[in-house]
């Protein structure tokens, strides 16, 4: 199985020395997004930046993979929310990496289901361990819930 997308970018007008971070990704789905680097690294804030990108792949990624868990277990779920972060430091060889993550999920399952914190807590452990971006990233992940 493989993924493509196509990331674009045209040069534009910007003061001399610098250069315009805007870009466009076109996902193999057909959708587009806009994107841009971080403010803090000269980038538009109204884009999406490549930090974001990630941690929301991860937070998408470990959904699915929970949702998935909780249909087999015949636990049905009416909503899943999730605040993510993803902080950006240095790592020993001193370069700049997306190196702590923490995702926030919320879940809430149909009335009359009833899941004990323990029973929870394994089933956000599995999603963790068999989510596809969590087993691609190497960075601490710690799932709040």
């Amino acid at each position: 199985m493989s993924f493509r997308l196509q990331t674009s970018w045209q040069a534009s007008d910007a003061p001399e020395g610098e250069f315009n971070r805007d870009h466009l990704i076109h996902f193999g789905s057909g959708q587009k997004i806009q994107a841009s680097s971080a403010p803090e690294y000269k980038g538009n804030s109204a884009m999406v930046n490549p930090e974001e990108s990630l941690l929301a792949a991860l937070s998408s990624c470990h959904m699915l993979t929970f949702l998935a868990i909780a249909h087999l277990k015949r636990l049905p779920v009416k909503s899943y929310n999730d605040n993510a972060l993803a902080e950006l430091g240095k790592r020993d060889n001193g370069k700049l990496a997306v190196n702590y993550m923490q995702l926030n999920p919320e879940v809430e399952f149909v009335e009359g289901v009833e899941v004990s914190r323990e029973t929870l807590e394994k089933m956000h452990e599995k999603a963790h361990a068999n989510c596809f971006i969590a087993n691609t990233l190497d960075c601490e992940v710690e799932i709040r819930f």
